[in-house]
């Protein structure tokens, strides 16, 4: 019994007191141990307080050393008659810092072993409680264990200084950047800058009536994506089997035309485009999930398991079921839908990427004269439009009226943008290869 009182939580005294000895015997290696390690990932509170003080130290550009350091702690009432003798301890037991690093290292593993530690814990607590499904333990299990990967604590408080270190980071990263944009190109440079790319943690709804192209515009931008970031790029098509989505793919990276790719009616000059489309294609990694019957819960923890996530896409919203698979109907349908809308948005947030969303209309606009759609036709509306962060609409006058001068133009009016203005831009739309292009870069302004 003695025994397991002594064992505690894994930590080792020998390499948080390495540490601490390398940066009181060379001030060099301060910002190196500063961007690795954090307060709370030192078990023994003397190392701890010790370690705090030289971070606030390194804050204000103080020199690091035996004596600033104890003065420093005198200051802010950490001293007591052992402090001294104790980081003259630390400096002699630590000849060199040369393997800084490796003791770093030992103290991040111990730390993280706590923390799995103590999320076994919690899990094992909530199940001998009860009183949740089990769906619902899972998914908080996976949040808690996904939350420590992420290398921060679900729950705690992170002051503005810490933020602000990494919003002066952003920005430094975006002014030296050569692209003008912030976020993931859409790779329509007229879509960009209205909506300055697809950002982090941001929910974009893309809506719009049936047949105005969507899923199109939708695989249009992961196509680009993919291509210039490099990135992961998730898609959940809960309406479209994968051969369909793939199918459509070729027809826009390789301009094959969709109905012959799906014929199978194809000339000789097609086959080289399908085998140049298809050796792109597969450089890229896009995912595809075609089951219908994906919840928000069962999307997020699929992605968190992709390492280098870029994007992820859905489509479409009312296709959904809600966490625990219920369906609903009539009034309750309006919960569902924003049940699952508030999961996106959290799910935007938990995975730092941007979820592009897809959305069906409903028949209000219609019957207006003005057909282009309005925020108030989404479909159960309330929910969505307030937890996304940017909302489009598609728009083809050709759709409606055969004799429109715009003949396979389409409108993506930005109806909501958090980021910047709203309006409408104007894009090519290429129906037989189910794609859309920029008007003034691809076909000049002369139709313009």
């Amino acid at each position: 019994m003695d025994e397991l009182l002594m064992r505690g939580m894994p930590h080792s005294a020998e390499a948080e007191q390495a540490v601490l000895g390398s940066m009181l015997i060379d001030g060099d290696c301060v910002k190196d141990v500063m961007d690795q390690l954090q307060a709370e990932d030192f078990y023994l509170r003397q190392n701890r307080e010790i370690f705090e003080t030289i971070a606030h130290m390194f804050v204000y550009s103080q020199p690091v050393d035996g004596v600033t350091v104890a003065s420093e702690m005198e200051k802010n009432g950490t001293y007591t008659e052992a402090t001294r003798p104790y980081l003259l301890q630390l400096m002699e037991v630590t000849p060199t810092s040369a393997n800084v690093n490796e003791y770093v290292k030992i103290v991040r593993d111990k730390a993280l072993m706590r923390q799995v530690a103590t999320a076994a814990a919690n899990i094992t607590a909530m199940v001998q409680e009860g009183g949740a499904s089990a769906g619902d333990m899972l998914e908080s299990a996976e949040q808690k264990v996904y939350a420590i990967r992420r290398g921060r604590s679900g729950q705690s408080m992170v002051p503005v200084s810490q933020v602000l270190q990494d919003v002066m980071t952003r920005l430094e990263e975006l002014s030296n950047s050569e692209s003008s944009l912030p976020g993931l190109s859409t790779g329509l440079s007229a879509v960009d800058s209205k909506i300055n790319g697809l950002n982090k943690s941001d929910l974009l709804l893309l809506a719009a009536r049936p047949g105005m192209g969507k899923t199109s515009l939708a695989l249009n931008v992961a196509l680009s994506a993919a291509k210039t970031s490099g990135k992961t790029v998730a898609i959940f098509s809960l309406e479209m089997s994968r051969e369909q989505l793939v199918t459509r793919l070729i027809a826009s990276e390789g301009l094959v035309e969709n109905q012959r790719l799906t014929t199978g009616n194809l000339r000789e000059s097609d086959w080289q485009r399908i085998a140049e489309a298809a050796s792109n294609l597969s450089r890229m990694d896009i995912r595809i999930d075609d089951n219908p019957l994906l919840t928000a819960a069962d999307m997020n923890a699929k992605c968190r398991r992709l390492d280098n996530l870029g994007l992820v896409v859905i489509d479409y919203l009312q296709l959904m079921t809600s966490a625990g698979g219920k369906s609903y109907a009539g009034e309750n349908r309006q919960q569902a839908v924003s049940d699952i809308s508030r999961m996106l948005k959290i799910m935007a947030k938990e995975l730092q990427v941007p979820v592009l969303c897809l959305s069906q209309l409903s028949r209000a606009n219609e019957k207006r004269d003005n057909k282009r759609p309005m925020l108030s036709d989404l479909r159960e509306s309330g929910a969505i439009e307030q937890d996304a962060d940017i909302v489009m609409f598609l728009y083809r006058d050709d759709y409606y009226n055969e004799d429109s001068e715009k003949h396979n133009i389409a409108e993506c009016i930005v109806a909501k943008n958090r980021h910047g203005e709203t309006g409408k831009v104007e894009l090519r739309w290429m129906p037989e290869y189910t794609a859309f292009g920029t008007l003034e870069n691809r076909y000049g302004d002369d139709e313009e």
